[in-house]
């Protein structure tokens, strides 16, 4: 007997796998892009980054994981990373915001988060990482649950954890 709960699944997903992505087939611009419409557009659950350089922050993300920087300024930057886009602010865009008063003067500022990116090769970012002054936290290590990963720490103090499966 079938579950009624679950009638139509399939065809939701179906749906969902073929529906676009932000930024991968909506045909959107990150470099040109309005800062009203790239607001209006986001959804779900998002990424932003205070950073102190943004220039270097970029920098990084490019060296050490094939990211893709957008409209790169000193206070803001469009970050993608295969279909998934995030962003970077400067500290002095937030100087308005309570959110400033709580950062740490010397990193780690993301301490307590890891920001994963399943589709990076650890070995491949640990090696280039040294290129760019980041330092790694861990080496790429086998672990149980599945994933070869590295813990790599950028100069704001996040761990980036690039992860692949076994």
């Amino acid at each position: 007997m079938r579950n009624p709960c679950c009638a139509g699944i399939g065809r939701t997903l179906q749906r969902l796998a073929s529906a676009p992505r932000l930024g991968q087939f909506d045909g959107m611009d990150y470099e040109t892009i309005k800062a009203d419409a790239f607001g209006r557009s986001l959804s779900g659950i998002g990424l932003n980054l205070l950073v102190r350089d943004v220039h270097a922050q970029c920098a990084f993300l490019e060296a050490v994981f094939d990211m893709k920087p957008h409209q790169v300024t000193d206070d803001f930057a469009i970050v993608t990373y295969g279909d998934q886009v995030f962003q970077l602010h400067g500290d002095a865009t937030y100087h308005a915001h309570p959110l400033l008063g709580l950062l740490p003067e010397n990193p780690p500022r993301g301490g307590g988060i890891e920001i994963r990116l399943y589709d990076s090769d650890p070995d491949e970012a640990a090696a280039r990482s040294a290129a760019v002054g980041a330092t790694v936290l861990q080496s790429p290590t086998d672990k149980l649950h599945g994933l070869r990963e590295a813990c790599i720490l950028c100069d704001n103090g996040y761990a980036w954890v690039p992860s692949r499966a076994l």
